[in-house]
C-alpha cells in the first residue's frame, strides 16, 4: 500500500471496484490533468489524511499539501490541472459561486452511478440507515396489534 503523497501532482482516486468511477477515472489522463490517477484500493487512506467513509460518496483528491477536496471540488482541481480549456472549466467549478449547483450536480450524478455506462453491480451506493429501514419495513409482513414489539426492543 502506498502512503506517500504523489509530490507535485494532486493524488485522484476512484473506486476501483465500481465500474463507472474506473471509467470516469480514465478520462483524467486524456484530458491532460497533471495528476496522479490510482485506485483507492491501493492506498492507506488514513495516512493520506482521506475519511474513508467520504469515499463510499465522493471521489478524493489529495493536494501536494496534504489537503483533500472531495466530489465537485476534487474535479475542479482535476480540471484546473489540466491544458485549457479545462483548467478554465476547472477554475469555474470550483468558484465559490459554483458551490450548491457543482455539489448538487456531483450528487446527481454519484446518486445514479449504477444507472450511468460503465456501471457494474459494485457501482450503487450504500442505503443509508433510513433508505434501508423503510426499504425493509416495507416488505416485512404486516404486524398485528397483539404481535407488535414495544419501544424497548431495540427495533426501528
Amino acid at each position: 500500500m502506498t502512503t506517500a503523497t504523489p509530490g507535485r501532482r494532486p493524488l485522484a482516486l476512484y473506486d476501483g471496484d465500481c465500474g463507472f468511477c474506473t471509467m470516469a477515472a480514465g478520462w483524467i489522463p486524456r484530458l491532460g490533468a497533471r495528476v496522479v490517477v490510482s485506485s483507492l484500493q491501493e492506498h492507506d487512506l488514513g495516512a493520506l489524511g482521506v475519511d474513508a467513509s467520504r469515499t463510499d460518496l465522493e471521489m478524493p483528491v489529495v493536494m501536494p499539501d496534504g489537503r483533500v477536496e472531495y466530489g465537485h471540488r476534487a474535479w475542479a482541481q482535476i480540471l484546473a490541472h489540466s491544458p485549457q480549456p479545462w483548467r478554465t472549466l476547472g477554475l469555474v467549478l470550483g468558484s465559490r459561486v459554483m458551490g450548491r449547483p457543482g455539489a448538487a450536480l456531483y450528487r446527481l450524478v454519484a446518486s445514479n452511478r449504477g444507472r450511468l455506462p460503465g456501471s457494474t453491480a459494485q457501482c450503487g451506493l450504500p442505503q443509508a440507515g433510513a433508505a434501508g429501514a423503510s426499504s425493509t419495513a416495507s416488505s416485512a409482513p404486516p404486524v398485528s396489534p397483539t404481535s407488535a414489539p414495544g419501544p424497548d426492543t431495540g427495533r426501528g
